[in-house]
């Protein structure tokens, strides 16, 4: 292990100066589920819920660390409504990764260093430079 408890060859960041970012996505459903509550016996629990909502959120998020300086975190937030004939996936496409990633850089002024979770869609902007 080298110095900082990292594996040999794993300290270019640090290194470099650089910013370490880590990006995850999440997507959000803006109708309340279904689902059994607990009453009184004889009492069926009622919870009201003012109409039903076709929305959908879609939320990227770079996480960026960097020794020395205060944490970061950017976000990107995209509003879908679910139409019929409509496309179905709501995550963000690579170009969308890569513009998210542009604007780390440019807010975070520096070099940084992306790691990335298994999403296919990162492996599409494998040929994208960033």
């Amino acid at each position: 292990m080298e110095e900082g408890g990292l594996a040999p060859g794993k300290s270019l960041a640090a290194a470099s100066g650089a910013w370490l970012v880590f990006e995850d996505e999440a997507e959000f459903s803006m109708t309340p589920p279904r689902a059994r509550t607990w009453g009184r016996r004889g009492h069926t629990p009622v919870i009201r819920v003012r109409g039903r909502s076709r929305r959908r959120t879609s939320v990227a998020v770079p996480y960026c660390y960097k020794p020395g300086e205060k944490s970061r975190l950017i976000h990107r937030q995209r509003n879908h409504l679910l139409l019929k004939g409509a496309r179905k996936s709501f995550s963000f496409s690579w170009q969308d990764y890569r513009d998210l990633l542009v604007r780390a850089h440019i807010q975070l002024d520096g070099p940084i260093e992306v790691v990335w979770d298994n999403c296919e869609t990162h492996g599409a902007s494998s040929g994208a430079r960033v």
